[in-house]
């Protein structure tokens, strides 16, 4: 059954709101008091919220088909018929069509395309500049995704596109909107355009050229899509492969800055270690845990659905939180700590308690990839250059990603003059 929120618990959930400067302080009071299902008590925002394995599970698993991706809020308005946020047949279809470049054999032909585009962004910084690792790993993360499913260039292009790009995350990210969901959306519309206009210029380009490029948008095109629809899954892609690995790679370095002798044996892993680094691979892990970039799930509830704790009803909107999954204490020993050695050995963690991409038919298609470009950037990274963390308060935003604010500024040195840029 449902417990209520005390006026006590609220005062608690404000304090923790103005504290943390974000929703997640609020999230995790009402978890440590209340349980792994309750109601978000703002008038007139009232969505219940669960987590941990038995609601991850049935979310993702076992009861999903009781529940619809599809909302009436910004994402489906910017996405429109996007895979993120279309059910059922049309869902599958469009899922069918995305997957093939990110299969796992595909994934090694992109190595040297990323390291290059990692070298060209790290050519701009100069011997003991401060950069913010925020910004910069947007720039390669971008980069590296325009490259691998539109086979677009895009270095010349990013003056054009960055504020647009950015503007374009923040309308899909939480605001005054999810109390006022008519609340005019001023300032967006020019922005937008301009990220519509690139795309379908991407679009047109190829079309008229006829020439096959084995990716993303060739699939689209070859599958008979017509303009919007190819649109719809390449803005999707953009935005959601991009915005997702700027967070994992940003975090990373944060919490690497954050603990210096961590960052010390990595150093030392990857200038030396052949094939998978098994500590950095547990640091991007551990990161995924503690900062999972889609931090919370948004569902439209069609049909009951029950859990331990309590029912939700149909026509209700329900979110599903990775990020108190990841942090719940009766999982994790010391949640709130980094200990990338919590990886080492095999997690003895019950099935879905780790779900940084999701799980079940809809976990997310560039999961794999998604690791393997951290892996190589922040190794590449690592080895060139020297990262001094300037110390700052960093505190987690909840935008349309889990992102570091106010950045992450660190001091870098190259290390490897060899090293060429690719401009």
């Amino acid at each position: 059954m449902k417990k209520a929120i005390s006026p006590e618990l609220g005062r608690e959930a404000m304090l923790a709101l103005l504290k943390t400067r974000s929703p997640l302080g609020p999230l995790k009071a009402m978890a440590k008091h209340v349980g792994r299902f309750f109601q978000i008590p703002i008038p007139g925002f009232r969505p219940y919220v669960v987590f941990g394995p038995e609601a991850a599970r049935k979310v993702l698993v076992t009861e999903r088909n009781k529940l619809r991706w599809r909302n009436t809020d910004p994402v489906t308005d910017l996405l429109r018929r996007g895979v993120l946020v279309t059910d059922g047949d049309e869902h599958d279809h469009y899922r069918e069509l995305m997957e093939i470049p990110f299969q796992p054999a595909q994934l090694s032909k992109y190595t040297d395309m990323m390291i290059s585009q990692t070298e060209r962004v790290a050519s701009t910084w100069q011997n003991g500049q401060i950069v913010d690792m925020l910004v910069e790993g947007r720039k390669i993360a971008l980069l590296i995704i325009m490259q691998t499913l539109f086979s677009k260039d895009a270095w010349n292009d990013i003056p054009k596109i960055w504020d647009p790009i950015l503007k374009t995350i923040q309308y899909v990210s939480p605001g005054l909107w999810i109390l006022w969901r008519k609340i005019p959306r001023l300032g967006y519309g020019k922005s937008l355009k301009t990220i519509d206009d690139y795309l379908y210029s991407i679009i047109d380009e190829r079309r008229k050229e006829g020439r096959k490029a084995n990716d993303f948008l060739q699939h689209l095109i070859d599958a008979g899509l017509n303009n919007d629809i190819i649109r719809d899954q390449m803005l999707t892609m953009l935005i959601a492969g991009h915005d997702t690995s700027t967070a994992l790679l940003a975090w990373t370095f944060a919490l690497l800055g954050e603990h210096p002798e961590i960052l010390a044996d990595v150093i030392k892993e990857v200038e030396q270690a052949e094939g998978k680094p098994q500590l950095l691979d547990n640091v991007i892990k551990e990161s995924l845990r503690l900062y999972p970039p889609i931090h919370i799930g948004n569902r439209r509830v069609a049909e009951d659905i029950e859990f331990t704790e309590g029912t939700v009803p149909a026509g209700e909107r329900m979110f599903y939180s990775i990020y108190l999954t990841h942090r719940d204490p009766e999982i994790w020993e010391n949640a709130e700590d980094f200990c990338p050695e919590r990886f080492s050995h095999g997690r003895k963690t019950p099935p879905m308690s780790y779900i940084p991409f999701g799980g079940g038919p809809r976990a997310c298609i560039g999961a794999a990839f998604g690791q393997a470009e951290a892996r190589i950037v922040i190794a590449y990274l690592l080895k060139n250059f020297t990262f001094e963390f300037t110390g700052h308060p960093i505190h987690a935003h909840m935008g349309a990603t889990l992102e570091p604010r106010p950045g992450v500024r660190m001091q870098v040195k190259r290390t490897n003059q060899c090293a060429t840029s690719d401009q």
